[in-house]
C-alpha cells in the first residue's frame, strides 16, 4: 500500500479508539477499518496478534498503541504533538497513560464480563461488527475476513466472503463462542469475586477525579490533549457504552461523557500546554501512587521470584492475579524514563511525586 495509513481495529476496543482519536487530533491522514479483512494478514506480521494494528504507507504493520504513538511523533514531528514540551510534564503524561492502559482496562474488562447485561451487549457489539466488516469490505488477496464465522478460508475466492444476510442463529452461535472465550479469561486478568470490591472502588474514585478535573481545564495538561488524555479516553469509551459501568459513570461523573465526545474528534482543537500542574493530574497521580504503582511493584516482585500469584493490598482491599510480563516491562520502562530525566526536571518533579505517593516506586 502506498499513500496514507490504515488503522485496523474494532469499535469496542479501547486501544483502537485511543489511536483513532489520536490520529484525528494530529490530522494525520488515515483510513479507519473496524473488523478489517486485512487483519488476517496483519496478524501474521505482528506479535501479539491484537488490535489496533497500524498499516503504514510503506506497507509494514505494527501494533501496541503506546509504541505507535511514540513512533508517529518521530515520523511527524511538530505536527500537533501529544507529548508535553516540559520533560517533567511529559513523564507525568507517560505515567498517567500507563495507569489508564494497564489499570483502567481492568475496570473495563471487569464490568464488561462480570454482569450478564454487559456480557450480552459486548458480545453482540463485537460479533455484530465482525459480521458487518465481512459484509461491507471486500476480502484481501482472496482471503476471507479473519474471525468471520461463515467464511471458509480454505476455499474462499476473491470478493466478499459473506454471500447472504446474517441469520439470528448464526449471530447467536458466534456470540456464545465469543462470550465463552472472554469469560474464560476473567481470572487471568484479575476479574474475580475477591477483587471485585477493589476494582469497582477504583473505578468510582477515578470517575470522581475526572468529574472535578473537567471543570478545571479542558485536558489534563492544559487546553490541548496529551497522550495520557487519549489513553483515558480509550478505556472510558467502552465503559461509557456497556450498560452497568455507563450507569455508574453517569451517576458519579455526568461531565465525563461530553468530555469523551469532545476528545473523540479533537481535530479542531487549538490549545496550549499549561506551564504548571493541575489538581486534576495531581489527583490521578495520588491514585496511581495508592493503586497502580503498588500493583506494578508487586507484579514485578512476583515475576522476579517466579511465583504464580501477585498478592498486594490496595485501598484496604486484597488483590490477587497471575503475574503479567508486559506489566513488568511497563514498570521497568517507567523507572527508566524517570531515571533518564534531566537532573533539573527530575528534581523539580520529586516533590509532587513524593506528595502523591509515587516517588518510592520510581526510584
Amino acid at each position: 500500500m502506498q499513500g496514507g495509513y490504515r488503522l485496523l481495529g474494532a469499535n469496542a476496543s479501547p486501544y483502537s479508539m485511543k489511536m483513532r482519536a489520536l490520529l484525528r487530533y494530529r490530522r494525520i491522514p488515515f483510513v479507519w477499518e473496524p473488523a478489517s479483512p486485512q487483519l488476517a494478514e496483519a496478524f501474521r506480521a505482528v506479535r501479539p496478534a491484537v488490535v489496533p494494528v497500524l498499516h503504514y504507507p510503506d506497507g509494514h504493520y505494527a501494533n501496541d498503541s503506546t509504541l505507535l504513538a511514540h513512533d508517529l511523533e518521530q515520523r511527524h514531528p511538530d505536527q500537533r504533538s501529544v507529548m508535553p514540551d516540559d520533560p517533567g510534564t511529559r513523564f507525568v503524561s507517560d505515567l498517567l497513560e500507563d495507569f489508564a492502559d494497564e489499570w483502567l482496562t481492568k475496570c473495563m474488562f471487569h464490568y464488561r464480563w462480570w454482569y450478564a447485561p454487559d456480557r450480552r451487549f459486548a458480545s453482540l457489539w463485537v460479533v455484530g461488527d465482525r459480521f458487518a466488516g465481512a459484509a461491507t469490505m471486500p476480502a484481501i488477496n482472496g482471503s476471507a475476513l479473519a474471525g468471520d464465522p461463515r467464511a471458509d478460508t480454505r476455499n474462499t475466492g476473491p470478493g466478499n466472503p459473506v454471500s447472504g444476510p446474517v441469520t439470528a442463529g448464526e449471530l447467536d452461535r458466534e456470540i456464545e463462542r465469543f462470550h465463552d472465550r472472554q469469560v474464560s479469561r476473567m481470572a487471568l486478568v484479575g476479574v474475580t469475586e475477591a477483587n471485585k470490591p477493589l476494582v469497582e472502588a477504583s473505578y468510582e474514585m477515578i470517575l470522581s477525579a475526572f468529574e472535578d478535573g473537567i471543570l478545571e481545564q479542558p485536558f489534563l495538561f492544559g487546553s490541548r490533549p496529551s497522550l495520557a488524555d487519549f489513553a483515558w479516553y480509550g478505556q472510558f469509551w467502552p465503559l461509557a457504552m456497556d450498560p452497568t459501568p455507563a450507569g455508574v459513570m453517569r451517576s458519579i461523573s455526568p461531565r465525563l461523557l461530553p468530555w469523551l465526545l469532545r476528545i473523540d474528534d479533537a481535530s479542531g482543537v487549538q490549545g496550549a500546554w499549561r506551564p504548571d500542574g493541575s489538581r486534576w493530574s495531581t489527583r490521578l497521580l495520588e491514585l496511581a501512587g495508592s493503586i497502580y504503582l503498588p500493583f506494578l511493584s508487586a507484579n514485578l516482585t512476583a515475576l522476579e521470584a517466579g511465583t504464580q500469584t501477585v498478592s498486594v493490598e490496595l485501598l484496604g482491599h486484597p488483590y490477587n492475579q497471575t503475574p503479567f510480563k508486559y506489566q513488568g516491562k511497563c514498570y521497568l520502562e517507567l523507572r527508566s524514563k524517570f531515571a533518564a530525566l534531566p537532573a533539573d526536571a527530575r528534581d523539580s518533579l520529586k516533590p509532587l511525586l513524593e506528595r502523591t505517593g509515587c516517588l518510592p516506586f520510581l526510584r
